[in-house]
């Protein structure tokens, strides 16, 4: 929630604004850095975005301070009292015309005509009126000084504490004083760049803080550039050391800087248990994966055993229910960590219909982000989990090697599914070393990837349920006749103990954890793991002509391969891509399934190809053999010499005899007598009186013609 008169600041460049009005959708805010202000309007629901993604800090009023009339002057009060009394008269009755950019120009003028002022005047009163807090007081042109030893100082504009020195050309430079904003800043930047595995020392941390915070930013050669204002505008390093031992938390330090298995050896309290360092539901899940004790087989052949599958479970600290789960083919890695924590917001009903299992909201009611997640160091650190860290304040704890007792509910809830796994599933790994003679329990594998999730999502059910043995109960708990499942710890702590649980859109959570990818526009569509896939945007802007072959980075949910998306230059959502016709036959199949096919698919070609080869060589040799027969055919018939000039001349008659005689030997007889006539032989009389009808032709008449002209042509030449 945002409130009228709140005070931000960004992260990105340090503006300072004001919400001076809320409507409906919309804010009203104004700069209270700036010289002269005027309103600004807002989305009311993009506002509220930024703040919870951290782009603008709350922080307090820097004009919120308590002055008492007695130590105002004479002048001040007269000059208060006067642009009070312009304000009320003459612009709160004009105040929503002045929040509209178009016509408050035109108003402004309007009421410095009936005041005799400058239109700079009017804009001068109203910014101090908005920017100072919108109250008498804020017309104030300057604040009291008071104070004393050991006193919180009131600030003024002069810097409290030691004075600077003087700069070698003689300037005496007084500084700034430490503001709450100020420390807010300090905060942010040492949870954003001090905690870290990148060992950055305070020195390195304050230059942070004046780069993002009191530094102009300028654009040279196209990179942004920083110019640091001067020192007597920016807080001194001695300041932040000095604020910075006032908020130390030794125990972050050594865990985001050193190592939590440092801290954990050395300086953790033994004498405590997972439940100690949570006071509700969401302040601590904890997550971990494991390879599944079970083999599995393809979902498009089940004679295929394709191995053991990895299983990702979230689980509450304070309740011990599951948030979240991801069982897949990939091993412990980001990918399968960004999984279980898209489920972990998911709403569960959906996500078990899914596997043809109907459940209510009230068997599995989380969808929650917490404010801490216990993970291991290789899924949860590096860049990947920057989103989360810093666009949804989720603080991450990684645990060292070594110490699996730091994540013991979520170990045990392991050991729990494994061991029914071991009971009831064909396929399950039955002891770790088999004996000659045992049968192999690989050849068992009945499951594939889905039945498999199935059979996890109801034993989920099942803990969510159970009693848990030995559960540490407040005494809260027994009064109110508590029976300590995780189901009834997880409502009960909802309603009787603060908590951290945060909800967030799915899709924004997506944005910071999806896998990204390299898509290739071509004529066919958008190629992406060689699935085809189509967009309106694609088809207006005509990509597959003018961009084809170019690379595009796009977003993917490896469960679900029947949409991509294209991240649009703002970053903020996306252009969805939806599978082509040629593709469709993968719509419901994981990425898994679909790598695994086209595996299976590269691996019978790479077969076939030795077979194809063969063919080649075998066709090669038949083409060679015709070749040699007809050329050795050619010289058998050239006895006689024939003249180029003579070949070449003749080649239209050859034609047309050759295609002659192919036209009696290729003609098609229909007639159903001809095939019961009993053959009749011809003697050489009887041929020669044919060849004198010569309305009856024959091939064999042709073929002595062909040969008479041939010899008339071989006589000419001699």
């Amino acid at each position: 929630m945002i409130y009228i008169n709140q005070v931000l600041q960004s992260v990105k460049d340090s503006t300072r604004i004001r919400i001076i009005e809320i409507e409906e959708s919309y804010v009203y805010i104004v700069n209270i850095d700036a010289n002269t202000s005027m309103p600004k309007k807002e989305l009311y629901s993009s506002l509220i975005t930024d703040i919870e993604q951290k782009e603008w800090l709350i922080i307090t009023d820097p004009f919120a301070r308590g002055v008492a009339e007695e130590d105002l002057t004479k002048v001040q009060i007269h000059k208060r009292d006067k642009d009070w009394e312009i304000i009320q008269t003459y612009c709160l009755e004009h105040m929503n015309s002045l929040l509209q950019k178009n016509g408050r120009e035109v108003k402004i003028k309007e009421i410095a005509e009936e005041l005799n002022v400058t239109p700079t005047k009017v804009k001068k009163l109203l910014s101090r009126y908005w920017q100072r807090g919108m109250n008498k007081n804020a017309m104030l042109p300057d604040y009291a000084n008071s104070g004393g030893r050991g006193k919180t100082k009131k600030l003024s504009h002069d810097k409290v504490g030691r004075p600077r020195r003087v700069t070698i050309n003689g300037e005496y430079r007084s500084g700034i004083n430490i503001t709450d904003e100020i420390k807010t800043q300090f905060d942010h930047a040492i949870n954003k760049y001090y905690r870290k595995s990148n060992n950055y020392s305070l020195k390195d941390v304050y230059h942070f803080i004046l780069r993002d915070f009191y530094s102009d930013r300028y654009k040279e050669n196209g990179e942004i550039q920083y110019r640091i204002w001067e020192s007597n505008r920016i807080p001194s390093y001695h300041q932040f050391y000095y604020w910075f031992k006032k908020i130390e938390d030794p125990k972050k330090d050594i865990e985001f800087r050193k190592s939590a298995k440092e801290y954990e050896l050395k300086h953790r309290p033994i004498i405590s248990n997972s439940k100690v360092e949570t006071n509700g539901p969401g302040t601590r899940f904890q997550v971990d994966a494991t390879i599944a004790d079970i083999y599995l087989v393809s979902s498009f052949d089940v004679n295929r055993i394709i191995g053991r599958p990895v299983v990702y479970a979230i689980v509450d600290v304070y309740s011990r229910i599951v948030t979240g789960i991801y069982v897949g083919l990939e091993g412990p890695s980001w990918l399968g960590a960004m999984m279980a924590l898209d489920n972990m917001v998911a709403d569960k009903v959906e996500f078990c219909k899914q596997y043809d299992i109907e459940v209510t909201k009230e068997q599995w009611p989380t969808n929650h982000l917490p404010e801490i997640i216990i993970a291991d160091r290789g899924e949860f650190e590096g860049y990947a989990v920057a989103g989360l860290i810093n666009n949804l304040n989720i603080k991450i704890e990684n645990t060292t090697a070594y110490r699996g007792d730091l994540k013991g509910i979520v170990e045990r809830k392991f050991r729990t599914i494994n061991g029914k796994v071991k009971q009831k599933a064909p396929g399950a790994i039955q002891k770790e070393y088999r004996e000659r003679g045992d049968r192999d329990y690989r050849l068992d594998a009945t499951f594939n990837l889905k039945e498999f999730t199935a059979l996890i999502i109801t034993m989920v059910l099942h803990h969510n349920h159970k009693i848990i043995d030995k559960y540490p109960m407040e005494k809260e708990m027994i009064t109110d006749s508590l029976v300590p499942t995780p189901i009834n710890l997880w409502n009960w702590g909802i309603h009787n103990r603060k908590g951290r649980l945060r909800t967030v859109d799915r899709n924004i959570l997506r944005l910071n954890v999806l896998p990204r990818g390299k898509a290739t526009i071509s004529r066919a569509g958008i190629k992406f793991k060689n699935l085809l896939y189509g967009s309106k945007r694609a088809i207006e802007e005509q990509w597959y002509a003018k961009l084809k072959n170019k690379s595009i980075d796009i977003a993917y949910d490896p469960r679900h391969l029947d949409k991509i998306y294209i991240p649009n230059d703002n970053g903020l959502d996306y252009e969805t891509c939806i599978l082509l016709e040629p593709s469709q036959q993968y719509k419901m199949d994981f990425l898994e399934e679909v790598v695994f096919q086209q595996q299976l698919r590269n691996e019978l070609e790479e077969e076939e190809r030795s077979k194809q080869v063969q063919l080649t060589i075998n066709t090669d040799t038949m083409m060679d053999q015709i070749i040699k027969a007809a050329e050795q055919k050619k010289k058998q018939a050239l006895h006689q010499p024939t003249s180029k000039k003579q070949k070449l001349a003749a080649i239209r008659d050859n034609k047309a005899n050759e295609k002659q005689a192919n036209r009696e030997e290729e003609k098609f007889d229909l007639s159903p007598n001809v095939a019961e006539q009993s053959t009749e032989i011809i003697d050489f009389t009887s041929r020669i009186k044919l060849e004198e009808q010569p309305q009856k032709k024959s091939p064999s008449r042709l073929m002595e013609k062909l040969k008479r002209k041939r010899d008339e042509e071989f006589g000419k030449d001699e």
